[in-house]
């Protein structure tokens, strides 16, 4: 039996889409404010904040006891940021969740639609993808100083959404029956949540590459590269997981658990290259530079699995239904 599609949750979904994606730009405008004048205004503040030193009996009658530290009494105190940057990253913030709700709630509203899970096709997942990058990192920004990376993560975002409407985008409607099984729930599930985790990790591993030692705005290597290996410890079980519980898929509906179907290898290449970077880090020692590379090459690996396997690769898993 044929199922039906509500067509006007269809089109509420493409529409939140679209707020989505205007949601996540104008975050990123109010994060690269943020961290284009909150962190200078910090910084500037910082410095003429430091004390001026005395020289201890230096020809001026100062006395033995004068302490080194002491500031200059004429020393002006540090100027206060203007207001405006005060309040621009508590406004790129809400800007975020509201375009992660917006983000959710297309998927929701798609789901519902065609009464199953939204992520059946390339056009579903990579929505789910930006839910699941964007998600990450704003959790991860509840606990840890990370809002620095708000401008790089929304713009990733907003491009893969766009992406997504512009050329992956198909009208809601039944999966194959490969795909209707709880496995689907379970498996894609991990890999999502996973892929968000490594995509930010991948964001901190750039910024780390092309950050200059003279760059005041953005966070130190050590900074950076303390983000991408925490993104990097919780993903990978994630990853694995969902590897396994790919398998466990493919016995259930092909009777066997691995084939080295093009999906198949390159989930298990991802793999490998991140328990490399792991593997070198913890036994060898990797870090900074070499080990950022190694992990952009793992997320490199990642991207061709979620989206160039599907367009350019054949094999069980071409039924991703790109145009």
């Amino acid at each position: 039996m044929p199922v039906e599609v509500d067509a006007g949750l269809a089109t509420l979904s493409d529409q939140l889409i679209l707020a989505t994606v205007l949601l996540y730009v104008f975050a990123m405008i109010a994060y690269a404010c943020d961290l284009a004048f909150s962190r200078s205004a910090e910084v500037k503040a910082r410095t003429e904040a430091q004390p001026v030193l005395a020289t201890v009996g230096a020809g001026t009658g100062a006395s033995q006891d004068t302490p080194e530290s002491a500031p200059a009494k004429d020393e002006a105190p540090a100027e206060a940021p203007p207001t405006w940057v005060m309040w621009v990253g508590r406004v790129a913030v809400g800007l975020g969740w509201l375009g992660w709700l917006a983000n959710f709630a297309s998927l929701v509203t798609r789901g519902l639609a065609v009464n199953r899970w939204p992520w059946g096709n390339m056009y579903e997942f990579v929505v789910a993808m930006c839910l699941a990058v964007v998600g990450t990192f704003l959790f991860m920004q509840l606990r840890y100083r990370v809002r620095f990376l708000g401008a790089f993560v929304t713009l990733a975002a907003a491009l893969g959404l766009g992406f997504a409407v512009r050329y992956l985008h198909v009208q809601a409607g039944p999966v194959v029956p490969a795909l209707n099984s709880y496995w689907l729930v379970i498996h894609v599930s991990a890999a999502i949540v996973a892929s968000g985790l490594f995509f930010v990790a991948a964001v901190s591993g750039i910024l780390y590459l092309v950050r200059k030692d003279t760059a005041v705005r953005l966070p130190s290597r050590q900074d950076l590269e303390r983000v991408a290996h925490r993104a990097i410890v919780i993903g990978f079980p994630i990853w694995t997981f969902a590897v396994i519980a790919g398998a466990l898929w493919a016995d259930k509906a092909w009777g066997r658990y691995w084939g080295w179907d093009p999906k198949e290898v390159w989930a298990f290449i991802t793999w490998i290259v991140y328990a490399a970077y792991l593997h070198a880090r913890a036994t060898a020692g990797w870090k900074g530079k070499a080990a950022m590379i190694v992990q952009l090459v793992a997320c490199a690996c990642l991207l061709f699995n979620l989206v160039g396997v599907n367009i350019f690769l054949g094999g069980l898993h071409s039924y991703a239904e790109v145009p």
